[in-house]
């Protein structure tokens, strides 16, 4: 029976923490390691992750550094994030790329946020799928016998719980993120 909430419990976590990394790649008009973090390139005749072929710093606000481990692989590198659609632009400056940010307005502020909401949105509706399944177990549990009615609704109730504090916790990282987005 706590098997139930338990696995509930994980669905909803992955569902947040899904979302906290699907919000790093949104951009901020400020510099984001995390921004790169999803970027795959051609190097050694394979795909790779950018992190795993270099590393990614914040010399300036509004621009990364990104140091390649082998030099040869720079060019790969700026190809991979041009390639990437991160409205970006990718300088090749000796063995290192640096990444300038451009200045964000406020019809990309916008679409931003907006993209953002829609991000949440999906890690809601996550959540409450997790709910749903969860509460289908414990009904099927209950019909089979296994545990009373009134286990059976104190199970739906703790299930509800968990699903208001996840959402609320979406709540906060969204508009900690939207935040993030409108300050200049």
């Amino acid at each position: 029976m706590n098997d139930v909430l338990q696995d509930t419990k994980k669905k909803m976590e992955s569902a947040v923490d899904h979302l906290k990394e699907e919000l790093k790649s949104l951009r901020t008009g400020r510099a984001n390691p995390g921004m790169l973090e999803k970027v795959t390139l051609e190097v050694y005749g394979a795909q790779m992750r950018l992190l795993d072929v270099a590393t990614i710093s914040v010399p300036e606000p509004r621009q990364l550094l990104v140091s390649p481990f082998d030099a040869n692989n720079v060019h790969s590198i700026s190809k991979g994030i041009d390639a990437a659609n991160l409205n970006v632009q990718p300088v090749v400056d000796g063995n290192v790329v640096r990444v300038r940010i451009p200045e964000m307005d406020a019809a990309v502020r916008a679409e931003m946020v907006k993209q953002s909401k829609k991000k949440c949105e999906e890690a809601k509706i996550s959540i409450r799928n997790a709910r749903r399944e969860g509460n289908e177990l414990v009904k099927k549990q209950k019909s089979d016998g296994e545990i009373p009615e009134d286990m059976m609704k104190k199970q739906e109730k703790n299930i509800q719980e968990l699903t208001d504090k996840f959402c609320k916790n979406v709540d906060e990282v969204g508009s900690e993120k939207e935040k993030e987005i409108l300050t200049i």
